[in-house]
């Protein structure tokens, strides 16, 4: 199998050159500018970062590749589908203010904020895989209808899946909301009668006449009709339907390996990630713990399964800080050179799985060489 190539800097700089100016070079030397950009419309895949979490990328290198990509031709968007849980990015309206607050608008960012799966989620793609663990995942229906995909990866732990790279950023992030719903649960979407207070949203939008009002006003799936889509997920702002059983980390990295697929299937992809601040878990959450590794640099790479191996073995091979962080505690005297971190901070998750199956299904390749600008 070929080996692909992984594109690396540090995070030296000097008055003639600052990181915006190196990430440039970076993305350059690795082949961005051979994408067919004039005239496409580009989708810049993004975390924006849950309120009160400050580990999520700045908006000022999104604003950098935008203009790279714009002053080749393109048309570049920002873009980031809609959350499965109840929080602050779970609709458009609630989510483009997440983003604003946390820097990310036309003006800081240059291009225009797409969110991704429309206003409740519920705008997506079926993009047909016949794959092992999903026949066609949902993917927003902007990032669908975009001709490039480029997706810029902040590299941290994950609590469920081991870390979140690339590949999470493109096989979670791009799914819709019922796409998500596919994605942690291997069980059919539930209702909490306690939560529930008897709208009746989910009756009048389910699709297959699934969802009825008991005589207690409560609402009930008839699991004979449901097929999971997870539209009363994505439509009740009351927690009354939530997502059944979580699925494993094994199973769940399997299916964002196949919708990473299904984001990128015959278009032309590019992937940047920044090994920056590596906090222990999502920048989902309203907060972020302390980062246990040192800052390591900026990695790029048109193979996103390479660039994900490329990430996980320099955080491996990197020491540990010492700053009370989550891997410090009864560590103090180890620097854990070479020691699994993500499996060190979350014992029940397997990212290599997720790997290894992105490989098998022809995503990409875990052997890579790495090539330091």
């Amino acid at each position: 199998m070929e080996t692909s190539k992984v594109y690396y800097t540090d995070l030296r700089t000097s008055p003639t050159s600052n990181l915006l100016d190196k990430m440039e070079r970076l993305v350059k030397r690795a082949g961005i500018e051979q994408l067919p950009l004039k005239d496409s419309f580009v989708a810049i895949k993004i975390h924006f970062g849950e309120p009160g979490n400050l580990a999520y990328l700045r908006p000022n290198y999104a604003a950098r590749m935008a203009n790279l990509l714009r002053n080749n031709g393109a048309k570049p968007f920002l873009t980031d589908c809609n959350t499965l849980y109840s929080g602050r990015r779970a609709n458009a309206v609630d989510h483009l203010q997440s983003a604003m607050e946390n820097g990310y608008n036309p003006i800081s960012a240059q291009c225009q904020v797409i969110i991704g799966d429309g206003l409740k989620g519920t705008d997506c793609r079926e993009i047909p895989l016949n794959g092992e663990y999903c026949a066609a995942p949902k993917i927003g229906t902007a990032i669908a209808d975009a001709d490039i995909i480029i997706s810029m990866n902040h590299f941290k732990g994950h609590e469920q899946a081991g870390f979140g790279g690339a590949l999470k950023n493109l096989g979670m992030g791009c799914a819709s909301v019922a796409g998500k719903l596919e994605l942690h649960s291997a069980s059919q979407p539930k209702i909490d009668t306690e939560s529930c207070i008897g709208c009746n949203i989910c009756v009048k939008h389910c699709a297959h006449d699934a969802v009825h009002l008991n005589a207690g006003r409560k609402a009930e799936i008839d699991y004979a009709k449901c097929v999971g889509c997870g539209q009363c997920v994505a439509l009740c702002q009351y927690d009354g339907a939530i997502m059944g059983d979580e699925d494993t980390s094994e199973r769940l990295n399997y299916k964002i390996a196949e919708y990473s697929l299904a984001v990128v299937k015959d278009k032309p992809n590019f992937h940047i990630s920044f090994i920056m601040n590596v906090s222990p878990e999502c920048d989902c959450w309203n907060h972020n713990d302390a980062a246990i590794v040192p800052d390591l640099g900026i990695l790029a790479s048109t193979d996103p399964v390479a660039l994900d191996k490329a990430c996980a073995d320099m955080v491996i091979q990197a020491p540990i800080l010492h700053t009370g962080n989550r891997l410090s505690a009864g560590h103090e005297h180890d620097d854990l050179c070479g020691h699994d971190k993500f499996h060190m901070m979350h014992p029940d998750t397997d990212w290599l799985a997720g790997l290894r199956h992105a490989e098998k299904i022809g995503l990409g390749n875990m052997q890579y060489e790495l090539v330091k600008i």
